[in-house]
């Protein structure tokens, strides 16, 4: 493990930042929990991310609340993966063979 962020998943969905911070205070020291919330209906997705202060702190958080119950939701818990570049191009050469 080489990151202190980490992707929650199976939030149930009334489970605010700051509830989302004391569960995984509770582990170590929260640098930040963001809970990602639908532009359009202002509801939280049911996942987030919690940034712990080293990856130590992070990897306990990992052991010890991954596959745990809250309100009913199973959670996932695991490091989060960096966010995949978006490119507007590319499409694996399909401009040849038209006609």
């Amino acid at each position: 493990m080489n990151s202190n962020k980490l992707y929650v998943g199976g939030l149930p969905y009334s489970v605010n930042e700051d509830q989302l911070r004391d569960l995984f205070g509770a582990h170590g020291t929260v640098e930040s929990a963001t809970v990602i919330m639908d532009r359009m209906s202002g509801r939280s997705k049911g996942f987030g991310f919690v940034e712990m202060s080293s990856q130590e702190e992070a990897q306990a958080a990992i052991d010890k609340l991954n596959g745990t119950d809250l309100e009913g939701r199973s959670l996932t818990v695991n490091e989060a993966k960096p966010k995949e570049q978006r490119s507007g191009g590319g499409g694996g050469g399909g401009g040849r063979d038209r006609w």
